[in-house]
Protein backbone atom coordinates (compact mmCIF):
# COMPACT_ATOMS: atom_id res chain seq x y z
CA UNK A 1 0.00 0.00 0.00
CA UNK A 2 1.23 3.21 -0.78
CA UNK A 3 1.18 6.55 1.14
CA UNK A 4 -1.95 8.31 2.40
CA UNK A 5 -2.30 10.80 0.65
CA UNK A 6 -6.18 12.07 1.65
CA UNK A 7 -7.50 11.72 5.15
CA UNK A 8 -10.57 9.48 4.31
CA UNK A 9 -7.58 7.25 2.33
CA UNK A 10 -6.82 6.21 6.20
CA UNK A 11 -7.68 3.50 7.38
CA UNK A 12 -7.31 4.71 11.62
CA UNK A 13 -9.92 7.34 10.30
CA UNK A 14 -12.35 5.23 8.47
CA UNK A 15 -12.08 2.66 11.54
CA UNK A 16 -12.71 5.84 14.33
CA UNK A 17 -15.92 6.00 15.92
CA UNK A 18 -15.62 9.85 16.48
CA UNK A 19 -18.22 10.88 19.93
CA UNK A 20 -18.93 14.50 20.29
CA UNK A 21 -19.34 15.45 23.33
CA UNK A 22 -20.40 18.09 25.72
CA UNK A 23 -21.24 19.64 29.08
CA UNK A 24 -23.45 22.02 30.95
CA UNK A 25 -22.33 23.07 34.23
CA UNK A 26 -22.48 25.39 37.56
CA UNK A 27 -19.57 27.88 38.21
CA UNK A 28 -19.91 27.96 42.08
CA UNK A 29 -17.29 30.97 42.99
CA UNK A 30 -14.19 29.85 44.20
CA UNK A 31 -14.70 26.27 43.33
CA UNK A 32 -14.44 23.94 40.29
CA UNK A 33 -17.08 23.85 37.99
CA UNK A 34 -19.93 21.22 38.50
CA UNK A 35 -21.65 18.88 35.81
CA UNK A 36 -24.97 18.94 35.61
CA UNK A 37 -25.82 18.29 31.61
CA UNK A 38 -23.87 15.93 29.54
CA UNK A 39 -24.77 14.51 25.90
CA UNK A 40 -22.85 12.52 23.09
CA UNK A 41 -23.45 11.87 19.77
CA UNK A 42 -21.28 8.97 17.97
CA UNK A 43 -20.03 9.41 14.20
CA UNK A 44 -18.23 7.42 11.59
CA UNK A 45 -16.75 7.61 8.30
CA UNK A 46 -18.81 6.50 5.90
CA UNK A 47 -17.25 6.76 1.85
CA UNK A 48 -17.92 9.42 -0.06
CA UNK A 49 -19.52 11.06 2.45
CA UNK A 50 -17.27 11.93 5.44
CA UNK A 51 -18.07 11.05 9.14
CA UNK A 52 -22.29 10.27 9.38
CA UNK A 53 -24.11 8.99 12.66
CA UNK A 54 -23.69 5.79 13.99
CA UNK A 55 -26.74 5.60 15.89
CA UNK A 56 -25.03 6.21 19.51
CA UNK A 57 -26.53 9.19 20.92
CA UNK A 58 -26.54 9.53 24.72
CA UNK A 59 -27.51 12.61 27.03
CA UNK A 60 -28.38 12.88 31.41
CA UNK A 61 -29.30 15.74 33.76
CA UNK A 62 -26.96 15.02 37.06
CA UNK A 63 -27.39 16.86 40.29
CA UNK A 64 -24.68 19.22 41.26
CA UNK A 65 -23.03 18.42 44.90
CA UNK A 66 -24.78 21.26 47.34
CA UNK A 67 -21.82 23.72 47.26
CA UNK A 68 -22.34 24.27 43.25
CA UNK A 69 -26.35 24.99 42.94
CA UNK A 70 -28.09 26.06 39.74
CA UNK A 71 -28.38 29.48 39.86
CA UNK A 72 -30.78 32.09 38.03
CA UNK A 73 -28.26 32.83 35.81
CA UNK A 74 -27.78 29.33 34.90
CA UNK A 75 -31.74 29.29 34.28
CA UNK A 76 -31.54 32.25 32.30
CA UNK A 77 -28.35 31.01 30.11
CA UNK A 78 -29.51 27.75 29.86
CA UNK A 79 -33.28 26.81 31.07
CA UNK A 80 -32.31 24.37 33.85
CA UNK A 81 -34.07 24.83 36.65
CA UNK A 82 -33.07 23.66 40.03
CA UNK A 83 -35.90 21.29 39.78
CA UNK A 84 -34.85 19.41 36.52
CA UNK A 85 -31.85 18.28 38.34
CA UNK A 86 -32.94 17.95 41.84
CA UNK A 87 -34.10 13.91 41.34
CA UNK A 88 -30.85 13.47 38.76
CA UNK A 89 -28.25 10.99 39.62
CA UNK A 90 -24.85 12.72 40.41
CA UNK A 91 -21.98 13.45 38.22
CA UNK A 92 -20.19 10.49 39.40
CA UNK A 93 -23.03 8.03 38.78
CA UNK A 94 -23.95 9.05 35.31
CA UNK A 95 -20.73 9.35 34.28
CA UNK A 96 -20.03 5.78 35.00
CA UNK A 97 -23.11 4.97 32.99
CA UNK A 98 -21.92 6.76 29.98
CA UNK A 99 -18.68 4.96 30.02
CA UNK A 100 -20.16 1.74 30.32
CA UNK A 101 -22.39 2.50 27.59
CA UNK A 102 -19.75 3.81 25.28
CA UNK A 103 -18.99 1.72 22.22
CA UNK A 104 -16.42 -0.87 22.08
CA UNK A 105 -14.86 0.77 18.75
CA UNK A 106 -11.32 2.15 18.55
CA UNK A 107 -13.26 6.28 20.34
CA UNK A 108 -11.92 9.63 19.69
CA UNK A 109 -13.46 12.46 21.21
CA UNK A 110 -14.74 15.66 19.64
CA UNK A 111 -15.44 18.77 21.36
CA UNK A 112 -15.53 22.77 20.88
CA UNK A 113 -13.67 24.74 23.98
CA UNK A 114 -12.22 21.05 24.60
CA UNK A 115 -10.66 22.36 28.14
CA UNK A 116 -14.14 21.82 29.60
CA UNK A 117 -14.83 18.69 28.76
CA UNK A 118 -11.75 17.38 29.09
CA UNK A 119 -11.60 18.88 32.41
CA UNK A 120 -14.66 17.61 33.83
CA UNK A 121 -13.69 13.86 32.90
CA UNK A 122 -10.47 14.41 34.53
CA UNK A 123 -11.96 15.43 37.52
CA UNK A 124 -14.16 12.82 37.64
CA UNK A 125 -11.90 9.98 36.18
CA UNK A 126 -12.35 7.29 38.84
CA UNK A 127 -16.17 6.94 37.83
CA UNK A 128 -15.42 6.63 34.03
CA UNK A 129 -11.69 5.61 33.51
CA UNK A 130 -12.13 4.79 29.65
CA UNK A 131 -13.48 8.62 28.64
CA UNK A 132 -10.98 10.03 30.79
CA UNK A 133 -8.06 8.14 28.83
CA UNK A 134 -9.28 9.07 25.58
CA UNK A 135 -7.92 12.22 23.62
CA UNK A 136 -10.62 15.03 22.95
CA UNK A 137 -10.17 16.69 19.60
CA UNK A 138 -10.88 20.24 19.63
CA UNK A 139 -12.99 22.41 16.47
CA UNK A 140 -11.68 25.40 17.86
CA UNK A 141 -8.22 24.07 17.18
CA UNK A 142 -9.47 22.55 14.03
CA UNK A 143 -11.13 25.93 12.83
CA UNK A 144 -7.70 28.09 13.37
CA UNK A 145 -5.89 25.33 11.29
CA UNK A 146 -8.45 25.09 8.61
CA UNK A 147 -9.66 28.87 8.31
CA UNK A 148 -6.58 31.14 10.01
CA UNK A 149 -7.49 34.47 10.66
CA UNK A 150 -11.11 35.13 12.22
CA UNK A 151 -11.74 37.03 14.56
CA UNK A 152 -12.78 34.68 16.80
CA UNK A 153 -13.48 31.03 17.12
CA UNK A 154 -16.47 30.84 19.53
CA UNK A 155 -19.10 28.25 18.59
CA UNK A 156 -21.74 31.11 18.04
CA UNK A 157 -19.45 32.99 15.53
CA UNK A 158 -18.34 29.80 13.41
CA UNK A 159 -22.12 29.21 13.45
CA UNK A 160 -22.95 32.10 11.65
CA UNK A 161 -19.45 31.91 9.89
CA UNK A 162 -20.46 28.95 8.25
CA UNK A 163 -24.37 29.01 7.98
CA UNK A 164 -25.11 26.03 10.48
CA UNK A 165 -28.26 25.46 11.56
CA UNK A 166 -28.54 27.59 15.53
CA UNK A 167 -29.58 24.99 17.91
CA UNK A 168 -33.28 25.82 19.15
CA UNK A 169 -32.02 25.17 22.96
CA UNK A 170 -28.24 26.64 22.66
CA UNK A 171 -26.46 26.09 26.02
CA UNK A 172 -28.63 22.58 25.97
CA UNK A 173 -26.00 20.02 25.70
CA UNK A 174 -27.57 17.67 23.40
CA UNK A 175 -28.61 21.03 21.01
CA UNK A 176 -24.34 21.93 21.20
CA UNK A 177 -23.42 18.67 20.63
CA UNK A 178 -25.61 18.54 17.26
CA UNK A 179 -24.48 21.86 15.98
CA UNK A 180 -20.62 20.88 16.70
CA UNK A 181 -21.63 17.61 14.73
CA UNK A 182 -21.99 19.92 12.18
CA UNK A 183 -18.93 22.08 12.45
CA UNK A 184 -16.60 19.12 13.07
CA UNK A 185 -18.16 17.30 9.38
CA UNK A 186 -17.47 20.36 8.22
CA UNK A 187 -14.02 21.63 9.26
CA UNK A 188 -12.84 17.87 8.34
CA UNK A 189 -14.03 18.61 4.62
CA UNK A 190 -11.91 21.67 4.71
CA UNK A 191 -9.12 20.54 5.93
CA UNK A 192 -9.00 17.36 3.73
CA UNK A 193 -9.68 19.36 0.57
CA UNK A 194 -6.70 22.16 1.70
CA UNK A 195 -4.64 18.79 2.18
CA UNK A 196 -3.71 20.46 5.65
CA UNK A 197 -4.14 16.53 7.33
CA UNK A 198 -3.74 13.22 5.43
CA UNK A 199 -4.40 11.33 8.39
CA UNK A 200 -5.97 10.66 11.68
CA UNK A 201 -2.74 10.77 13.36
CA UNK A 202 -1.71 14.00 11.93
CA UNK A 203 -4.99 15.17 13.26
CA UNK A 204 -4.72 14.42 16.57
CA UNK A 205 -1.31 16.05 16.90
CA UNK A 206 -2.36 19.29 16.02
CA UNK A 207 -5.84 19.36 16.91
CA UNK A 208 -6.53 17.02 19.58
CA UNK A 209 -6.28 17.67 23.68
CA UNK A 210 -4.17 14.67 24.85
CA UNK A 211 -5.79 12.85 28.01
CA UNK A 212 -4.38 14.02 31.71
CA UNK A 213 -5.37 10.98 33.13
CA UNK A 214 -2.69 9.55 30.77
CA UNK A 215 -0.45 11.24 32.45
CA UNK A 216 2.42 9.71 35.04
CA UNK A 217 1.60 10.48 38.36
CA UNK A 218 4.10 13.02 40.20
CA UNK A 219 5.18 11.54 43.41
CA UNK A 220 5.52 14.15 46.36
CA UNK A 221 7.62 13.68 49.62
CA UNK A 222 6.84 15.51 52.24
Amino acid sequence: MGPVTHLAEDPEFQQTHFVVIDFEGTTPAGRSPEPIEVACLGLRHQPGQGPQPTGFRWESLMRPPAHAPVTPADTAQMGIRPEDVAGRPPAGEALARLDADLPDAPTLLVAHSAAVEAGFLYRYRQHCTRLAMLPVLDTIRMARLAHPGLPRYSLDTLIDHFGLPRPEQRHRAMGDVEVTALLFQRLLADLAHTGAVTTLAALARQCARPPKAAEPEQLTFG
